[in-house]
């Protein structure tokens, strides 16, 4: 059985907070550091078109889950899930 590096195991622990900024806006927080953002995309006439998780910056290594920059979701909910059940916190 292949044993796992230090950086896998870092990355599989890897723990998401969201923390509100707005209706529609959060910062993508790991262990107390901004590295991203989680944003609602809204169509002219206010209706909802999916949510982007994007990081600040795309340098290598990216974090776990992350394979690009930014990655597109149609709901909060699976962006949650897809972040490993990050958590909300409400206001900065």
């Amino acid at each position: 059985m292949a044993s796992l590096t230090t950086k896998a195991v870092a990355a599989i622990s890897m723990t998401y907070t969201l923390h509100r900024l707005a209706a529609g806006s959060y910062d993508l927080v790991v262990q107390g550091a901004i590295v991203g953002t989680v944003v609602r995309e809204v169509a002219r006439n206010g209706e909802a078109k999916g949510w982007h998780a994007e990081l600040l910056t795309a340098v290598p290594p990216l974090p776990a889950p992350f394979t690009n920059e930014a990655h597109r979701f149609d709901t909060l909910e699976a962006t949650i899930a897809w972040l490993g059940g990050a958590t909300i916190q409400n206001g900065g």
